[in-house]
């Protein structure tokens, strides 16, 4: 270890500031830490929602790395900080490769990082795609709660898309109280489909049924689930929403402008939400305004908005660094209380200035 000088007050003895060990938290501890508390995992996600309205985060634009011999993949950087009682800085760095899926492993991968508050230095490399899928579940069960507390409560749940994002959700679902009559799945393989209905066949109530016809998914479902790795808006008609359900538009870009504008919007963060090409950001390209927003998940949570019950409303979250940031140091802070890092030694190993 080595201390330096911080910067203290005139009269003060300087507080020494010492560079942290270096930690890598694999998989199987991340999942070990978040299986069984994803009331606990909602509950820290709606803090950092409430943290992050406050100005109490910095969560600048994601970066998209994309690849000119590669046009379906991506690797997106996520940087971000977090005050409160958290006080982490880091950074996400999440790919997906569409690709993988037809190989037989998983199309999203991820790594987290964790920056001391105070030196800067990293401390942590998390694995990160269970992070991510854990506070992706968590924030799409704590708006399926919030926007529908004034609507009559989905029983019919339908997810378009069947990969990892979609298990997640509905596990976060079940373990937050909700039950289903019925469930829908959709998806364009038919392989995918199958093995996703087997998934809840094992832990699901209600009658499970696949449905061919991405329409007859909607119109037989209150509460529609998108997680999809849809590049450009695929679903056009807005009469397929005629009954007025809830959304949960996860993967962002499935919708067509249309349906955008005929229904109450609700986001995680307003500017984030309106770039790259997502479904709210057409809608705003095609209007010319933001005026379509009803206002953020914040901002239903506050009470300073309402939600009408005559109109499908949508909620479409870009999904923030800080979330990951507070869901990542949650589980190394688990780990850690329980003495189980796995410390690299000398990592840093230049650490002092002159040599």
């Amino acid at each position: 270890m080595s201390a330096v000088s911080a910067v203290s007050e005139p009269g003060t003895a300087p507080s020494p500031l010492t560079v942290p060990p270096f930690a890598v938290i694999p998989g199987i501890q991340v999942q070990q830490v978040l299986q069984g508390r994803e009331r606990q995992i909602v509950d820290l996600v709606e803090d950092t929602y409430r943290l992050h309205a406050a100005g109490d985060s910095v969560n600048p634009p994601s970066y998209f790395l994309r690849f000119p011999d590669r046009p379906t993949a991506r690797i997106i950087a996520l940087p971000a900080s977090i005050g409160g009682r958290t006080r982490v800085d880091g950074v996400k760095w999440i790919s997906s490769f569409p690709g993988n899926v037809q190989a037989g492993i998983a199309r999203a991968s991820a790594v987290l990082i964790l920056n001391d508050h105070d030196t800067g230095y990293p401390f942590a490399c998390l694995e990160g795609s269970v992070i991510s899928a854990g506070r992706t579940a968590a924030m799409a069960a704590s708006a399926a709660d919030r926007l529908s507390r004034h609507r009559r409560r989905p029983t019919r749940v339908g997810f378009f898309g069947t990969g990892l994002i979609a298990r997640y959700i509905h596990t976060y679902l079940t373990a937050t109280g909700w039950s289903f009559d019925q469930i829908g799945v959709h998806d364009l393989s038919a392989d995918s489909a199958a093995g996703f209905r087997a998934c809840l066949q094992r832990t699901a109530t209600g009658r499970i049924t696949v449905h061919t016809s991405p329409e007859q998914l909607i119109r037989s479902s209150d509460l529609v689930v998108f997680a999809t790795v849809a590049g450009r808006p695929h679903v056009t008609d807005p009469a397929w929403f005629d009954h007025n359900p809830l959304v949960l538009h996860v993967s962002l870009r499935d919708l067509a402008p249309e349906i955008v504008l005929a229904s109450a919007n609700v986001v995680d963060d307003v500017d984030h939400c309106l770039r790259a090409d997502t479904s709210p950001h057409l809608a705003e390209r095609l209007t010319g305004n933001r005026d379509f927003l009803t206002g953020t998940l914040d901002d239903v949570m506050a009470g300073r908005v309402s939600l009408p019950d005559d109109r499908p409303v949508v909620f479409s979250p870009f999904g923030l660094g800080v979330l990951d940031l507070a869901v990542g140091k949650y589980v190394y802070d688990e780990v850690a209380g329980a003495g189980q890092l796995h410390v690299v030694d000398d990592f840093f190993h230049e650490l002092r200035r002159h040599g």
